[in-house]
C-alpha cells in the first residue's frame, strides 16, 4: 500500500480499497499507514485475533480516534473495570496519554480498524 501525503502541489490521486489485503498473511497485527501530514497520519489495523501482551499499555503522546469497520474486538482503558466491546461502526477518541490496550480481537474473522492520530488543538481552537 503506498502512502499519500496530505498536501497539493500537482500530487496524483491515491486510490484504495480499505478491505483488501496485499502481502503475505502474519501472525501479527498489520500496520499500514494510508497518508500522513502535518500533525496527522491515518493508518489501516488488521487484526485477527491478536490482543495486547499481559501487561502491556499503549500511552500515545497524541491523540487518537479509532472507528472499527469490520470484525469485533474490546478495549481496555487503565483504571476501568470492564472492556469496552466494539462493532462495526463504534468508534472511540482516546485522548494522549490515556493509558488503554486490546483486550481481544475477533479470531474467526478478520477485524480492521481506521485510526486517525492527530496533535491535540489548542484550547481556543475547542
Amino acid at each position: 500500500m503506498s502512502i499519500h501525503y496530505l498536501h497539493g502541489g500537482g500530487a496524483k490521486a491515491d486510490f484504495g480499497n480499505l478491505f483488501s489485503v496485499d502481502g503475505p498473511e502474519s501472525a501479527d497485527e498489520r500496520f499500514d499507514t494510508l497518508a500522513v501530514g502535518k500533525g496527522v497520519r491515518i493508518e489501516r489495523i488488521v487484526s485477527t485475533g491478536q490482543a495486547s501482551p499481559e501487561g502491556f499499555w499503549y500511552d500515545n503522546p497524541h491523540e487518537e480516534w479509532v472507528v472499527l469497520l469490520s470484525g469485533e474486538a474490546a478495549l481496555e482503558f487503565d483504571g476501568e473495570a470492564e472492556p469496552h466491546s466494539m462493532r462495526p461502526g463504534d468508534y472511540v477518541r482516546i485522548p494522549a496519554h490515556c493509558r488503554h490496550r486490546v483486550a481481544w480481537t475477533h479470531a474467526g474473522e478478520a477485524t480492521f480498524w481506521l485510526a486517525i492520530h492527530y496533535e491535540e488543538a489548542p484550547a481556543e481552537a475547542r
